[in-house]
């Protein structure tokens, strides 16, 4: 960790909050980079002349703001977090592109892809009948060291699709194979919180808030060709949405 810096007295900057910009200078700066353990408390606020309350005080800031995690144990501590990936749904662009974007590399580790009688929701989407055959598709969307995405998609029985590569955009499959490239989509916003297998896919404790987006995506001519249920991880992911007035 680089040198830490003498902090000012008498200057009216409270000590903690003098911390708090050394250690995001530090991290825009990139001598602080993602995934990078902080000393123990003790050491820390040795080397900087603080109580290891007024060191608590800034780390706490720090990791309400999505800069750093804290964890708990003997092997955990305080490291920096990966930096959260703008996701703007005025477009349709995929988890791969938004990614791509943000200069990122997606990877996509599929849990499910098997054909099922279609749930009543994924039936209504598609336009099928409840419990006629779809494919499901679940994957964990991940850039950098730890998950940011819990995808569950459904989509029409398309002939050899559960046999074709899973693991990068799916839309851009929709539109190479099948020429159902997804031009529109209905989504709706929902904070869930996190159940004990969502949990575990997502490396995060139960109960820990996610942003749920359902989307039913349409093709060329208003055709549904996708129903998801994606579940983001808020300290990874930032949506947004563009307005304007035409």
């Amino acid at each position: 960790m680089v040198g830490t810096p003498e902090l000012e007295r008498g200057t009216g900057v409270p000590a903690h909050v003098q911390i708090e910009r050394w250690l995001l200078e530090s991290i825009d700066g990139g001598e602080l980079a993602p995934g990078d353990r902080l000393p123990g408390e003790r050491e820390l606020a040795g080397r900087l002349g603080v109580s290891r309350m007024t060191l608590r005080q800034a780390l706490a800031t720090l990791e309400r703001d999505g800069l750093l995690v804290r964890v708990p144990g003997r092997a955990g501590g305080a490291f920096v977090a990966e930096p959260r990936v703008e996701c703007d749904l005025t477009g349709l662009a995929g988890f791969t592109e938004q990614l791509r974007r943000a200069r990122l590399r997606a990877r996509a580790r599929v849990l499910t892809a098997t054909t099922v009688p279609a749930p009543g929701a994924a039936a209504r989407a598609l336009g099928v009948a409840a419990g006629s055959p779809v494919h499901e598709v679940a994957r964990v969307r991940s850039a950098g060291r730890s998950p940011m995405a819990l995808e569950r998609s459904f989509f029409p029985p398309l002939p050899g699709f559960l046999g074709e590569d899973l693991t990068g955009s799916l839309y851009a499959l929709l539109g190479a194979r099948y020429d159902l490239e997804p031009r529109t989509a209905v989504e709706h916003l929902d904070p869930v919180i996190a159940g004990a297998g969502e949990a575990a896919e997502l490396g995060i404790e139960p109960g820990a808030p996610l942003m749920l987006i359902e989307r039913t995506a349409y093709a060329a001519g208003g055709v549904p060709v996708e129903y998801a249920r994606d579940l983001f991880r808020p300290d990874r992911v930032r949506i947004s949405v563009r307005s304007g007035i035409t």
